[in-house]
């Protein structure tokens, strides 16, 4: 049996999942073990508690792992069997370290913990993410209107409508600055911006006279409202009424528009990742993080069909 944990974000257990999705594919027994979103003790410790936010999405299917199954990999967390894995280590036991590992293909009776955001993990079963992963609809009356109002205005076919992704929050700690900080900088976005400009009307087949219409998203609206994209006089909407639990639905409106320009961020990765749009434009920094030294070359194959931008915003 192979055991995928789940930890982390929205992004980061929809990549967990992917992860899973594509080793069930490939035949393998795998399932998922979320004991680190029921550890009271664990969330309280943790800078950003977190809860099973895959549970959000309709009716997708989990395979879950007992605690005995995890156990009879991880050798459990009681102080012997730390001691143990610290001394001798645990073949079973598998940690991410790079970007990707072409190897966990390979393995079985494996315990696999990372956050496994290489697109090309799983980019070849997108077609299978998209039907699984189905968005619920707002709970709110007045949410649910304006997201089928938006959705709509994202599909027209008179203007090219691009979503733009401004993280902020908790990349603006001092605990994340340093490693997550930094990257998606003004000139970042006003790189992609200026791709957009010149290239996304004939990318998406349609006359160049055809304007753009920015939809910003960001945990930080007011700051998102102070900022201007473009140099033609384009429309920008900032979309801000997706809140609490409802937050997710950030993401499928992403996913509708024609063209998105994310942030080092999961959450933004997967609203280009569900895009329905065949010829989609998808921009995403070079850098997803500080402490990762990206080759332009293959992150254009880990990520292929992406546009990359470095945090000067010229084009990698």
């Amino acid at each position: 049996m192979i055991i995928v944990k789940v930890q982390g974000g929205l992004g980061n257990q929809m990549q967990q999942y992917a992860l899973y999705r594509k080793l069930k594919k490939q035949g393998k027994n795998v399932k998922l073990d979320i004991s680190w979103f029921e550890d009271a003790k664990l969330q309280e410790r943790i800078a950003a508690p977190r809860q099973l936010e895959l549970r959000y999405f309709q009716d997708l299917p989990m395979d879950l792992c007992t605690e005995a199954e995890a156990k009879k990999l991880t050798g459990g967390d009681s102080l012997f069997a730390k001691v143990k894995k610290k001394l001798a280590g645990n073949s079973k036991v598998f940690e991410e370290s790079r970007m990707y590992h072409p190897e966990i293909f390979d393995m079985e009776e494996k315990y696999l913990t990372g956050y496994f955001a290489c697109n090309k993990y799983y980019a070849d079963i997108l077609p299978e993410l998209k039907e699984l992963f189905r968005f619920p609809v707002s709970s709110d009356a007045e949410g649910r209107r304006k997201n089928e109002l938006t959705i709509q205005e994202m599909e027209r076919s008179d203007e090219i409508s691009v979503s733009i992704h401004l993280r902020r929050g908790d990349y603006l700690d001092a605990i994340n600055a340093d490693i997550l900080g930094g990257i998606c900088t003004p000139d970042y976005y006003a790189g992609a911006v200026r791709y957009l400009e010149e290239n996304a009307a004939s990318s998406l087949g349609l006359d160049a006279a055809v304007p753009l219409h920015f939809y910003v998203f960001s945990d930080d609206p007011e700051y998102a409202r102070s900022l201007s994209f473009g140099s033609r006089g384009e429309q920008m909407t900032v979309c801000d009424w997706n809140t609490g639990s409802d937050n997710l639905l950030d993401m499928e409106l992403m996913a509708h528009c024609r063209c998105c320009i994310t942030a080092n961020s999961t959450f933004s990765f997967w609203g280009a990742r569900l895009n329905r749009h065949d010829n989609a434009v998808l921009i995403r920094p070079l850098y997803h993080r500080n402490n990762q030294k990206p080759d332009p070359e293959q992150i254009h194959d880990y990520w292929k069909g992406y546009v990359l931008v470095d945090r000067d915003g010229s084009i990698a």
